[in-house]
């Protein structure tokens, strides 16, 4: 296949919050393949990832998060009483300070983010204007960060309605699609016998606990050596479900010709100084699906016809 017949590859990337560096693996390991994106669409942390790829800044993007640490994740946190737990500026700024600002339009490759209307439901598509804003948007997750005001609307997260943007990439002219799903393993998790035994031992949130003791509540197992699991961790598990449903859905409406499927389920919401770990598992992802991308590299013999 030569450069002029080869299709236009996109790259669709899903939400999944810390496990969202594993797209900076991806990225890696495809193009050490040869195979390189005209086209980036993405959803929460996939649309933050993509952007710093559109504008080629993922070098850049890469030192930052392998230097994050636990102090550093705390230090985001801006706390809010109005729309979520937190406003979501300070850790657009730290990444503003990595990745600077600039229209979407411009960007050396099309890029484009997904965000929810909480007025009408609707998804929306963001492929003009800040990028900053833009991602600021798609990352709202809710309950977690405010809402984003944008054209009279209320905007949050995109994984509400489209966790993994295949749809969005192909609305943009893409001929091969490579998605990228952050949550194939993720059900069930927290109920998986080593995050239970850690449970057991001891790490069971105090206020539940202190809940169950001051409304009289015993704790009846069915059976002793397994833990009855914590609210945050229903709640949580509950979440995984909608969204791994909603993602298996919509990509059985839109398939991708490429499901790339990191395992970083063991990873928490904020375990965004994990960095190193989730990359790795992104290039290991891409190596399980590596014969497929054999076709999408132009071949010495196609160079030269």
């Amino acid at each position: 296949m030569s450069e002029d017949t080869r299709p236009r590859i996109a790259l669709a990337l899903g939400g999944g919050s810390a496990r969202g560096w594993a797209h900076i693996g991806v990225m890696r390991a495809l193009e050490r393949a040869g195979v390189h994106a005209d086209i980036v669409a993405g959803t929460s942390i996939g649309a933050l990832v993509g952007a710093a790829y559109a504008a080629g800044e993922l070098d850049r993007l890469e030192r930052w998060v392998l230097e994050l640490r636990v102090a550093d994740v705390i230090s985001f946190m801006d706390l809010t009483l109005s729309g979520g737990a937190f406003k979501g500026d300070r850790l657009i700024e730290f990444f503003r300070r990595g990745v600077p600002d600039r229209p979407i339009e411009t960007l050396p490759i099309a890029f484009g983010a997904v965000a929810t209307s909480l007025n009408t439901g609707a998804e929306v598509w963001l492929r003009s204007g800040s990028m900053l804003d833009a991602i600021r948007a798609s990352i709202a997750l809710p309950g977690i960060f405010t809402p984003v005001r944008h054209d009279n609307e209320f905007l949050v997260d995109g994984g509400l309605v489209n966790p993994v943007p295949v749809s969005l990439a192909r609305a943009m002219g893409a001929e091969f699609v490579i998605a990228v799903d952050l949550s194939s393993d993720i059900v069930g998790r927290r109920f998986r016998p080593a995050v239970l035994a850690e449970t057991t031992a001891g790490n069971v949130d105090k206020w539940v606990q202190n809940l169950r003791d001051i409304v009289g509540l015993s704790i009846e197992e069915a059976d002793d050596s397994v833990a009855m699991p914590s609210l945050p961790d229903v709640l949580a598990a509950c979440m995984d479900i909608v969204q791994v449903r909603i993602a298996r859905s919509r990509m059985a409406g839109e398939p991708p010709d490429l499901l790339v499927a990191p395992r970083l389920a063991r990873l928490r919401l904020f375990d965004f100084q994990c960095a190193r770990e989730a990359i790795e598992e992104g290039k290991r992802a891409v190596e399980r699906v590596g014969s497929v991308l054999a076709d999408l590299v132009p071949g010495p013999s196609d160079a030269s016809r």
